[in-house]
């Protein structure tokens, strides 16, 4: 593995703040939200649509703490963009949308340097305030939205109304999930360097840590990854390609079931993953399974380790939390399963421990077994 420490220079206009909200292209909005509320513990806290006098999609706002997720669906059956999108890669992520600080510097900048522009610059007001936003193409069909709400004191954004029902679900434990930590995406073959380029070009990102097939891999599938981060290195977009192994690579499914490049899975970070897991669990939230022989590794490689494991190892094993570590420090992290039944996009969560490479290893397509033998290389610097 390896990390960077030349992040380049500063940007002297302009700075990205965090995610703001991820939006997603759906068959059915209400439904989408009402199970992100249900299983993951969100609030429904935004509406748009035919009641707010919004005759083109049906927007479902859904809010933890600093996460948001936009659910989008069509009225139209002949809305070309959100269909093809739908038929092409089903339900899953269209735009990464991040909170900025001067949005016309930023935007000017990546159009200045060949950024495909999506929306000019536009505003959106309504009696809470003014929030303005801008959008430019990424990989694939995804999509990066600006967003300046430095104006703006509404719950969430202009024209969505918060529902009034009373939930049905405030007797289910909290979830205890914070902030987005991470968003991946997933390319085709050769096309990592490229787009890891583009956000350099463009965003004035730079590489946080990158590994290849040499430093990851199983006997059965191997990673090829660059972080791209932005200069404060609290957004940080992971992009990934395929390696060859014995099985087709789980990135390369990804593609071939998506339909190209998209965003793979998102990553949700938690102060207590212990309570968060139990409690996802408690909602019905499935999760990947673990076999006990990768903890039996585990304990015997810390052994050797100044890094010691505050949380009970018990207790990791039986919620099938997954650990990784260097000398410096630990992060614990699990896996679902897919949020949909194409084997696309699914959600991870995560804790840190002073530890801040992001995931080395997802083996869905080779036997979980061979997780506990995972060549990871060193970090260093």
């Amino acid at each position: 593995m390896t990390s960077y420490t030349d992040k380049g220079p500063k940007p002297q206009f302009g700075k990205f703040l965090s995610f703001d909200h991820l939006t997603f292209y759906v068959g059915n909005a209400k439904q989408a939200a009402s199970y992100y509320t249900t299983h993951f513990g969100f609030t429904h806290v935004g509406y748009r649509g035919l009641e707010t006098g919004h005759r083109r999609f049906a927007k479902h706002a859904v809010k933890q703490n600093k996460i948001v997720f936009v659910f989008v669906s069509a009225y139209n059956p002949n809305d070309v963009e959100h269909g093809e999108h739908l038929v092409k890669h089903g339900d899953g992520v269209k735009d990464v949308a991040f909170e900025v600080e001067d949005l016309d510097a930023i935007f000017k900048y990546a159009r200045e340097r060949g950024a495909e522009v999506v929306k000019d610059i536009w505003e959106e007001k309504d009696k809470y305030g003014s929030v303005r936003f801008s959008t430019i193409k990424t990989y694939g069909d995804i999509t990066h939205t600006f967003v300046d709400r430095t104006k703006y004191n509404g719950k969430f954004l202009p024209g969505f109304i918060t529902p009034t029902n009373k939930s049905l679900l405030q007797d289910l434990p909290p979830t205890k999930l914070d902030f987005i930590d991470h968003v991946v995406g997933n390319q085709p073959d050769l096309q990592m360097e490229r787009v890891a380029a583009w956000y350099e070009r463009i965003l004035q990102f730079h590489r946080f840590w990158s590994v290849d097939d040499s430093q990851i891999h199983t006997d059965y599938s191997a990673l090829r990854s660059i972080v791209m981060a932005n200069y404060e290195e609290n957004v940080k977009m992971p992009i990934n390609e395929p390696a060859n192994g014995k099985k087709k690579s789980q990135i390369q499914e990804y593609v071939e079931y998506y339909g190209g490049a998209g965003v793979q899975h998102i990553a949700l970070n938690t102060s207590d993953i212990i309570t968060a897991v139990r409690n996802l669990r408690a909602r019905g939230l499935e999760f990947l399974t673990i076999p006990s022989s990768y903890y039996d590794i585990l304990e015997e490689n810390l052994k050797s380790s100044r890094t010691k494991i505050k949380e009970d190892m018990k207790l990791l094993k039986e919620l099938n939390i997954l650990i990784d570590y260097d000398e410096n420090g630990y992060l614990l992290q699990i896996f679902t399963k897919n949020m949909q039944d194409r084997p696309t996009l699914f959600i991870e969560v995560i804790q840190r421990h002073n530890h801040n490479v992001l995931e080395r290893v997802i083996y869905e397509d080779g036997p979980l077994s061979d997780i506990g033998s995972v060549h990871s290389g060193n970090k260093h610097r």
